[in-house]
């Protein structure tokens, strides 16, 4: 009986296979309406990739450029971002073709999958592109607030703020970041805003936002800054933040401040800034989620440092979404 059974598995096996590889010749044809007529007949296994590329279905339509297969495929339910052999998926097909209208189909797919995901109350968690498990203190945020900084100066005498990570220094703040945050600061700036001008940022860094913030036509009389790194405290202190008039520092991370008097109390703010490190996307969702109880009025202006977006075409346009 356990013989006719292994015999039974391994023979269903060899089906799928056969189906999956004829499945995936069709797809690289091009042609939709045989594409359609073979997944409706034969039912073939939509998740099998070649065994040699690792190429999945999506892969080839990809490679042909095709967006209607493209869509009918993610329709049907193929991985979005599934990955060949390489490590590269569909969009990164369509990416090295310069095809901007097929990467942003699986693209667009790929957003559809996470608020799904977070409708039926999968708070992006294992399985999901945007959740981490890098433990080092650029992927970490509970490893980065114990692990120490340094600040110095580049080769082009430019402040930085470097932490080290398996033996590398990677750049938490950097000088060249500079001209980001002027045309940031000229953005979140209106002459609508109240008199009394009152700005939160969540991170501080090397404290470039927060120098600019406070040389804005209007010096704000409520200057709020929360900053969670015992060393960036230490270097607020050295470099007079803790004194300097309206200035008031919130020790600690955002989650621990986000519902208290001392944030809330005063009524919001005309300016909301944040820019943290080693926080996944489900984090910056969750602050999005608290930006219309910040903000004071509707002059008010909210932005964020994407650093999540540097590499990556999904996590730029995801937040656009989720606003």
């Amino acid at each position: 009986m356990v013989r006719q059974m292994e015999d039974s598995e391994d023979d269903l096996t060899d089906l799928l296979v056969e189906s999956g590889q004829r499945f995936l010749k069709v797809v690289e044809r091009g042609d939709l309406a045989e594409v359609e007529e073979f997944v409706k007949r034969e039912q073939p296994p939509l998740f099998f990739e070649d065994p040699e590329s690792g190429w999945s279905a999506l892969h080839f339509a990809a490679s042909i450029e095709s967006p209607e297969l493209l869509s009918y495929l993610l329709e049907e339910g193929v991985i979005w971002n599934a990955v060949d052999s390489l490590g590269n998926t569909a969009g990164d097909i369509a990416i090295s073709l310069n095809n901007e209208t097929c990467y942003n189909i699986i693209r667009d797919a790929g957003l559809r999958s996470e608020f799904i995901l977070r409708a039926l109350g999968n708070r992006i968690d294992e399985g999901s592109v945007l959740k981490t498990t890098d433990r080092t203190a650029v992927g970490s945020l509970e490893t980065f607030l114990t692990t120490p900084l340094k600040f110095t100066r580049d080769e082009n005498n430019q402040e930085v703020c470097m932490v080290e990570t398996d033996s590398v220094e990677v750049g938490v703040m950097m000088g060249w970041e500079l001209p980001i945050m002027q045309e940031t600061a000229k953005r979140l700036y209106s002459e609508d805003h109240e008199d009394e001008l009152s700005v939160l940022n969540v991170g501080f860094g090397l404290g470039i936002i927060d120098t600019l913030f406070q040389a804005l036509p209007r010096t704000p009389s409520r200057h709020v800054i929360i900053e969670a790194h015992p060393d960036v405290l230490s270097h607020m202190r050295l470099t007079g933040w803790y004194d300097k008039p309206g200035v008031t520092v919130l020790e600690g991370k955002w989650q621990d401040h986000i519902e208290s008097e001392a944030l809330l109390s005063p009524g919001g703010f005309d300016i909301v800034y944040t820019d943290t490190f080693a926080e996944e996307y489900s984090e910056l969702h969750n602050f999005f989620e608290q930006v219309p109880n910040l903000l004071k009025s509707p002059s008010s202006r909210f932005a964020w440092f994407n650093g999540l977006g540097a590499t990556s075409g999904f996590s730029r346009h995801l937040p656009k979404i989720s606003l």
